[in-house]
């Protein structure tokens, strides 16, 4: 496989032990997988990529429910701040008490939640119901995973390993399917998602429209983060201005360029031990992602 070259130069270096990679051709809908740390199936803690698993899949199968306000939440343009601690009850209330105005880009935690926030009230129905269609059987909330599900350690909390709990702890704390962090998966299951949802809605055709005609009003578009300078960025040298994915906190990434109609996954537990050491998974990610972009 194309990835294991790379993979075996940079994993030795990194500062964890499990991590899954994939490369997904959306054309003929297929895709090709590796991993290392475990034999069997890795569920791992998908961290931020939880945001367009839940709203950037929702917008492509429901638009109608996004106007004005919930693209200007769903791009981190509405002027929220970035993150803030919750409590179980109270939530929701502090959520809903920031204006929503157009503003300068500023990613945000409290901005996915609100979207969430927002287009329930429209729907009438919860966000895991508008998103879950195209999911995978190997995508799931936290506190749906049995217990004997493999999960790497993500770090410690109150001085005991994570391990198959969310790793986000305002997430842990209001212990309930949230847009913002909290879902789980294989790299089967992410990988199939995404070509579940292409499959449903043309979501990359979609989102290479909005390139082509200028809609991009920032960092994000419709709840993806895009690409600004190819050789520098997580994406990997070689893509283009039409490449679209997310990043979670845990060393996960998605990215797709969508000229190509090729994208690529790498699930990691990165915050076992050095959660701030991210020179060795960035080096991984945009040596997968260079190695990937070259192939095509």
């Amino acid at each position: 496989m194309i990835l294991d070259q790379v993979i075996d130069e940079l994993f030795p270096a990194c500062q964890f032990d499990h991590m899954a990679a994939s490369v997904i051709n959306f054309t003929d809908g297929s895709f090709e997988s590796t991993q290392r740390g475990y034999d069997g199936d890795i569920w791992f803690d998908l961290a931020s990529l939880t945001k367009v698993l839940t709203l950037a899949n929702a917008y492509h199968q429901h638009p109608s429910l996004f106007g004005e306000d919930e693209i200007l939440l769903l791009e981190h343009r509405a002027g929220l701040p970035s993150w803030g601690r919750f409590s179980q009850e109270g939530w929701r209330d502090t959520v809903n008490k920031y204006s929503i105005v157009d503003s300068p880009y500023l990613y945000s935690d409290i901005s996915a939640l609100r979207t969430m926030i927002e287009i329930e009230k429209k729907s009438g129905k919860k966000l895991r119901e508008l998103c879950s269609p195209t999911w995978s059987d190997e995508l799931m909330h936290w506190q749906d995973l049995p217990e004997y599900y493999h999960c790497p350690e993500t770090g410690y909390r109150r001085k005991k390993v994570i391990r198959g709990q969310v790793h986000d702890d305002n997430a842990y704390v209001i212990g309930e399917f949230l847009s913002h962090a909290g879902l789980f998966g294989t790299i089967k299951g992410v990988s199939e998602t995404l070509l579940n949802l292409d499959a449903k809605t043309g979501f990359i055709e979609h989102i290479k429209k909005l390139f082509d005609t200028g809609k991009k009003s920032g960092r994000f578009l419709r709840g993806w983060d895009t690409v600004d300078t190819p050789e520098q960025t997580l994406a990997g040298p070689g893509c283009s201005l039409n490449t679209f994915g997310h990043t979670g906190f845990t060393g996960t990434s998605i990215w797709i360029d969508a000229n190509k109609n090729l994208g690529w996954v790498l699930l990691t537990n990165s915050t076992q031990n050095y959660w701030y050491h991210r020179k060795a998974l960035n080096d991984l990610r945009r040596g997968l992602g260079g190695i990937v972009w070259k192939s095509s």
